[in-house]
């Protein structure tokens, strides 16, 4: 399933700048772990405390906390198939309405699935809105936007790892109906 692709390199794995003006110190590289998955490397990211961000590549210089081996202990459970939820202090970093999607999907529980739709209409937004803010999810798999389709349960895009591909098998991990890729989205991640 997954192809490595040379040069990966996280980008959360940067230097943080603290405070707003030039004189402000420059601060390393967040905690990090790089683990191995299913759908290929994944790096996973702490900041004050908290889970701040899950991408695909492996970092380089891991700076394993015991957050962070805590949170690989968990993607590993669950991608074995013993978890289903995460017990993890997560601080994903977005504008007020990305945050209150990511935390209607963080309500939809394993093996099911909710459309852009669904979640639009508890929002009050549009369906295109809920698609931003999941392409937008800095967490990936534990705040699962695996579990967001389009409508008619069809596959229309994801940001992480191949795309729907590693959506597809997120999902049948979890024993979710998989629907077919919508045709005209099959290219696009969202």
């Amino acid at each position: 399933l997954y192809l490595p692709r040379a040069g990966v390199r996280p980008a959360a794995y940067r230097r943080r700048i603290v405070g707003n003006g030039p004189e402000q110190p420059i601060i390393g590289p967040m905690a990090h772990l790089s683990m191995n998955s299913p759908l290929g490397p994944l790096t996973i990211f702490e900041e004050d405390g908290a889970i701040v961000a899950l991408e695909w590549g492996r970092a380089e210089n891991p700076g394993p906390t015991p957050l962070l081996e805590k949170a690989r202990d968990q993607l590993n459970d669950y991608f074995d198939g013993s978890r289903r939820d995460f017990d993890l202090p997560l601080e994903p970093r977005g504008s007020p309405f990305q945050c209150a999607v990511w935390d209607r999907m963080r309500r939809i529980p394993f093996g099911q699935a909710r459309s852009y739709g669904d979640i639009a209409s508890q929002l009050g937004t549009a369906p295109r809105a809920v698609g931003g803010a999941c392409r937008r999810n800095p967490i990936p798999i534990i705040i699962p936007c695996h579990r967001v389709v389009g409508k008619g349960g069809n596959l229309t895009g994801y940001s992480g790892g191949d795309g729907i591909d590693s959506k597809r098998a997120l999902l049948r991990l979890e024993g979710c109906p998989v629907a077919p890729t919508a045709p005209e989205d099959h290219n696009t991640k969202s």
